[in-house]
């Protein structure tokens, strides 16, 4: 347990950020009861450890403490099943994705402390019916959800794989607590129109099945277990002997949660590490499937050893950030971004730099300027991020900021930057005009035509600024226009104009109105994204709408 802290904290004070984890100290500066991508228990992570050291071991402190206290609450649910010192050992330090969310701080650290939690109490509440074991359970499984939305699995699978819970009143005290605890963060999805749930359940979705996503979940599972020992894991795993409610519990989450992942690679991309609330169950089930008087063959120890060995020696590469290690394409987002933060400041000096698109480039900024002066601009091409929700971009309006680009743009001047990052393109903006919190909606969001065919969509534009707008160019030094873009393979296919009574609307704050676009399908046949996109110069456009699945035939 020692060397695990040390070698954790090492990890946290020497490695640079990853983006994501700039983009959660963002949320950390600004906290609120909900953001775009995942409830808020990251930000709390981050503003506790941040509050002690303002640099990156700051920023994932709390999760260095709680993979420790994790790992520790793993061995004592496995007390009852005779579970061998040195197995565990081979076991869970084996784990890749254990190491990963041993200091790397994203939504999934929070979540893989409170998935052991819950195992460990699920499992003395198993033993006696408690109400106090109920309170702790209810607290947990609330935090559990305030984590990321997975935990909705695990709850789900649990009461799957033990009906008879349902027979005890104190069980109904458990969803009754974390529904009350949850309230915050439902009302705060309802009061910004279901965000989370529109991007998770649609935007991620992809119209087009690719087998690539199915193939190569397997093998990143197996990775994720361990780089030599993943395979035979899982195969011990499964061959666990079922004797109590409790090793139940574990097969049916286990199981049924790879399955569900392995199903979600039927509509869109599946990152190996979204199956981490499986990674416990499976652990234990291969130790508890030792303790049941298998003995592991000679040469699993061994291979076990050099599966620690390897990802140790890959750590302590990253330690010491040894070039041919740091610059591999996994690992290249860590190294380099204070310097090149740095470089960028020099150009841009206390103005705000808008970055062209993604969220990832404008988070570091701001963490290593320690300011908030990084923008996302809401790149149609992209997708929507939480700064489509932050009141940050209010702060910009009819200022001088610098915008940067991966690449030219055609449409205005740009000046090469050349940085430790690669080269960028930047412009200066003056009297910066932007619209990229109106909210566009549509009366309907899957559509087929035929080629050519006229069509009506009536949609509602909403205000969410502080402030009343107007999409008018008199008097404006930046022009404003809104488009119906048609994208595929992201890029711009055919973009239709609004007429220019787009330019007559005003809207107050809070202000909803409706709209007419009257548009023609593309005369190519084909599958197309459908965005509806308010542009000001030189800006290429924000995404103002959700993704209509459009097809031509």
């Amino acid at each position: 347990m020692l060397g695990w802290t040390v070698l954790n904290a090492l990890q946290a004070f020497t490695l640079g950020l990853h983006s994501d984890e700039a983009y959660y100290w963002l949320y950390s500066r600004l906290l609120d009861w909900g953001y775009y991508d995942h409830p808020p228990m990251v930000a709390i992570f981050i503003r506790i450890g941040y509050a002690v050291f303002k640099n990156e071991f700051g920023l994932r402190m709390v999760t260095v403490i709680s993979s420790t206290l994790a790992i520790r609450l793993l061995w004592l649910t496995l007390r009852d099943y005779k579970v061998d010192a040195r197995q565990f050992i081979l076991v869970v330090g084996g784990m890749f994705i254990f190491h990963i969310y041993g200091f790397i701080t994203t939504p999934d650290a929070p979540l893989f402390f409170f998935t052991v939690l819950f195992y460990y109490l699920y499992q003395q509440y198993l033993k006696t019916d408690k109400w106090l074991l109920a309170t702790l359970i209810g607290l947990t499984i609330a935090c559990l959800l305030y984590s990321k939305y997975h935990a909705v699995l695990l709850i789900t699978f649990t009461i799957a794989a033990n009906i008879k819970l349902l027979k005890r009143k104190s069980f109904w005290l458990i969803p009754v607590l974390a529904t009350v605890l949850f309230i915050p963060h439902i009302y705060w999805q309802v009061s910004h129109g279901y965000p989370s749930v529109n991007y998770h359940l649609f935007e991620r979705s992809s119209e087009v099945y690719d087998f690539a996503h199915t193939y190569q979940f397997i093998p990143g599972q197996l990775l994720m277990a361990g780089p030599l020992i993943g395979w035979i894991v899982f195969y011990y795993a499964f061959k666990v002997r079922i004797k109590d409610a409790f090793i139940r519990t574990l097969v049916v989450n286990a199981a049924a949660t790879f399955i569900f992942f392995l199903i979600n690679t039927l509509k869109g991309n599946v990152q190996p590490h979204w199956t981490l609330i499986a990674f416990a169950p499976l652990s234990m089930l291969a130790l508890i499937y030792f303790g049941q008087g298998f003995k592991p063959p000679g040469w699993f120890n061994k291979v076990a050893i050099a599966n620690i060995l390897l990802i140790i020696l890959l750590r302590i590469a990253l330690i010491f950030g040894i070039p041919a290690v740091a610059q591999l394409r996994p690992f290249k987002s860590f190294f380099g971004y204070r310097q090149w933060a740095g470089q960028i400041k020099q150009r841009a000096g206390n103005s705000y730099v808008i970055f062209g698109s993604g969220f990832q480039d404008p988070s570091k900024y701001s963490f290593y300027t320690q300011s908030l002066k990084g923008f996302a601009y809401d790149n149609r091409y992209y997708r929507r991020t939480q700064f489509d929700i932050w009141p940050l971009e209010d702060s910009l309006q009819h200022q001088r900021a610098l915008y940067i680009l991966s690449e030219t743009d055609s449409a205005s001047t740009n000046q090469i930057m050349h940085t430790v990052k690669g080269s960028f393109y930047t412009t200066w903006v003056n009297d910066i005009r932007t619209y990229q919190r109106i909210n566009i909606q549509s009366d309907k969001y899957k559509v087929t035509a035929s080629t050519g065919q006229p069509l009506i969509f009536n949609l509602t534009l909403t205000n969410p600024y502080p402030y009343a707008i107007n999409f008018s160019d008199t008097g404006q030094t930046q022009k404003a226009l809104m488009g119906a873009c048609f994208i595929q393979n992201d890029s711009l296919v055919l973009a239709l104009r609004a007429p220019a009574n787009f330019n007559k609307i005003k809207l107050q704050p809070s202000e909803t109105i409706h709209y007419t676009f009257a548009l023609n399908a593309p005369k190519q046949k084909g599958k197309y994204d459908l965005i509806f996109s308010i542009r000001t110069t030189p800006f290429p456009g924000g995404r103002n709408s959700r993704i209509i699945n459009f097809t031509v035939q």
